[in-house]
């Protein structure tokens, strides 16, 4: 389960903005729906920094010209946030060796010379519950849903843990494909999964479409894995709780019968955190699974990216916390 929180703390004071008031934020399009500016602007209180953190919506056309704009203001920090993660990459003029092997960028920090270094804190958030929990994951088994960036972030994590084995479900052949390629020569153990109906001229074997007379019961099926995994994290947004289309949070990546073949006691990770639980959770726990949902993966990449950001290695994470609670709890 997530970690215990505290009581929601009381209104802080407003930040008192001046002519030396500083920018940081996050980017993304849409973003204005983001929990960052709550828990970021929490902990720049309790630190005493002249700092504010705003939501800085980013179309895709325009997101050159906003992060060489930022640059050029003096903005001290950057989370970047959907759809950008791997298209920002290509603007930063220096990548951590992490944002390098997953292609993905989640955090601009200004260099010293001009321009962005860009890394990845996603990874340092996703492994925090997973840490935390009383249990060894060296050699263990892990199923991940969806292959897109958070996915990335997700497999690098495993490979930190030391899985023995990782298995990524992808509907659509291409992208999970591409995802494997990328990934494999740092992460030995991935290996493709068929996700869904095979796919028209998709030949046998894993990571590609079986025969339809025996894909039903193939070793390398969504329900198999299930049975198999002891740990599996959907970084899809299915399930995620949308004002445009509030069914959505009653849906699930995983139908009714394939989470029959779920274990008790394999741990279940939601990426998502609206709602809390989600779909998913919800039935993971009633099997007796462990959960944890995406709300301390949030807190703790933006923790991580704060330092970096302030040079400041206390950082207020409960304030954080706390302040993505109240916020979520307001909706």
């Amino acid at each position: 389960m997530p970690p215990a929180t505290p009581p929601a703390a009381a209104p802080a004071a407003a930040l008192a903005i001046d002519g030396h008031t500083a920018l940081v934020g996050v980017l993304g399009d849409p973003v204005r729906h983001s929990l960052s500016p709550a828990m970021h602007n929490a902990a720049l209180r309790e630190l005493g920094l002249n700092w504010v953190y705003l939501a800085l919506p980013a179309p895709a056309p325009q997101l050159e010209a906003v992060v060489r704009g930022l640059e050029a203001i003096g903005c001290r920090g950057l989370n970047i946030t959907i759809p950008h993660k791997q298209a920002v990459a290509a603007l930063a003029s220096e990548l951590s060796p992490l944002a390098r092997r997953l292609g993905a960028v989640n955090t601009l920090v200004p260099r010293p010379g001009g321009g962005w270094l860009g890394t990845n804190t996603d990874v340092e958030g996703f492994l925090v519950p997973l840490r935390q929990a009383d249990q060894s994951w060296q050699g263990k088994r892990a199923l991940v849903l969806g292959n897109g960036g958070s996915a990335r972030a997700v497999v690098a994590g495993l490979v930190e843990l030391g899985l023995g084995s990782i298995q990524l479900a992808g509907r659509r052949a291409a992208s999970r494909e591409a995802f494997l390629t990328d990934c494999r020569g740092w992460a030995p153990q991935l290996q493709g999964l068929v996700w869904g109906q095979p796919e028209p001229g998709a030949g046998p074997g894993v990571g590609a479409g079986t025969a339809p007379s025996s894909y039903p019961s193939g070793p390398h099926t969504l329900t198999a894995a299930l049975a198999a995994a002891d740990l599996v994290v959907n970084t899809t947004p299915v399930g995620m709780a949308s004002a445009t289309d509030p069914a959505a949070a009653q849906r699930s990546p995983i139908s009714p019968a394939e989470l029959e073949a779920l274990r008790p006691g394999a741990t279940v990770y939601d990426l998502i955190y609206t709602p809390r639980p989600t779909a998913l959770l919800e039935a993971a726990a009633a099997r007796g699974c462990p959960t944890h949902d995406g709300l301390e993966m949030l807190v703790q990449q933006g923790a991580a990216a704060l330092r970096l950001w302030s040079g400041q290695e206390a950082i207020p994470v409960a304030a954080m916390r706390a302040a993505a609670l109240v916020q979520l709890e307001g909706r």
